[in-house]
């Protein structure tokens, strides 16, 4: 009998998606339709319906609707939020015919180095140009309308959301950012973790940082930061891309790269695996057992060592025997394979979540 088939992974929505079927709404809304759903354009000419979450007409004669965001199955954090636009006639003065604002849940850039200039909303450049076609089609039906549209993004709960993602560190206070570069959310997305691998790179280069830390996860991250004190900027959550990261900051025109990892991670970096994820492939033991064979462990040993449960498993062992020489020979295989990659000088710092740093390789 065939096993069955794995049910294929579910695509969604990006919040900029979200947003613009909101916003687009709103207007409708405020011309005097009352819809279930609207659809709009994406970036690709295809179109997409959203059913709507709140439509109403709000004070002062503006109008209000609301999408709740689908990412399909990936595990985003924005999964299920509510994001809105909030739309009126303006007479503040903007050259524009449709201008954006950011409203509740919606963070505001404070750095430089992203594709927003310092001060506005955070609203990336493909959301924005299609919330702005979005709420022309809508208007349409109301060629000479009589002043410019002010058009705010909101997002429930946004300030909250935000405290999960990497927005504070990056300049992006306030809420959550509007992002997505085709509308269409990918489970399980490389691009949405390497797109933040760059961002953050923008944000040290223009901070004026000439050293960045890369780190598999928090715990690496703020031990390597206590240990060495540099600017919050330097930091790159990098996750499972080792490969990407150590590449992308040699394009970044780094001077100097710090690495942080625990010792599983470190052991597949000094093996040269380019992306560290239990989905590609768990560790195997009798890997890093003829590993440290290679790098001087005894015949009798590593054969010993084949059968550990775990990396975790052979480091303790190796401490136990004071086998300090061959953690240092798995930190310099690391530092080595890091250095042909990235095409720059590398640290490398072990760290355990029990003791910080427990030792550096320069």
């Amino acid at each position: 009998m065939a096993p069955p088939r794995e049910k294929p992974l579910r695509s969604g929505f990006t919040t900029g998606a979200c947003a613009a079927a909101a916003a687009k709404a709103a207007v409708r809304c405020l011309l005097g339709h009352k819809d279930d759903s609207v659809e709009i354009l994406f970036p690709d000419e295809s179109r997409h319906s959203f059913a709507l979450c709140r439509l109403q007409r709000t004070e002062g004669g503006g109008a209000m609707a609301t999408v709740v965001k689908d990412a399909g199955d990936d595990p985003d954090v924005t999964n299920g939020a509510e994001i809105g636009a909030q739309v009126r006639w303006s007479d503040d003065g903007s050259k524009e015919s449709i201008y954006l604002v950011n409203g509740p849940g919606v963070g505001r850039v404070t750095k430089p180095g992203l594709p927003i200039a310092v001060g506005e909303p955070a609203i990336n450049p493909v959301p924005r140009k299609m919330i702005i076609e979005a709420v022309a089609e809508a208007l349409e039906e109301c060629p000479q309308e009589p002043r410019p549209l002010e058009v705010q993004i909101f997002v429930r709960d946004g300030e909250i959301l935000a405290e999960k993602t990497l927005n504070r560190r990056l300049g992006v206070l306030g809420g959550i950012s509007i992002l997505g570069t085709t509308g269409i959310v990918r489970p399980i997305s490389a691009k949405a973790w390497t797109d933040t691998i760059d961002a953050s790179m923008q944000v040290a280069r223009a901070a004026g940082l000439d050293e960045v830390i890369l780190a598999t996860g928090r715990t690496s991250e703020a031990a390597v930061q206590s240990y060495l004190g540099l600017a919050e900027e330097s930091q790159v959550m990098m996750g499972d891309y080792l490969k990407y990261a150590l590449k992308a900051a040699g394009r970044h025109g780094f001077r100097k790269i710090h690495l942080a990892e625990m010792w599983a991670k470190l052991v597949k970096a000094a093996l040269g695996v380019p992306q560290t994820h239990v989905r590609n492939g768990a560790l195997e033991t009798h890997h890093a057992a003829d590993l440290l064979a290679s790098l001087g462990l005894e015949e009798e040993t590593s054969k010993k060592l084949h059968t550990a449960n775990t990396a975790r498993e052979i480091y303790d062992y190796l401490l136990k025997m004071k086998r300090n020489d061959l953690i240092a020979a798995v930190s310099q295989q690391a530092k080595i394979q890091a250095e042909q990659w990235s095409g720059l000088p590398v640290s490398v710092y072990l760290v355990s979540s029990e003791e910080g740093v427990v030792h550096v390789t320069h």
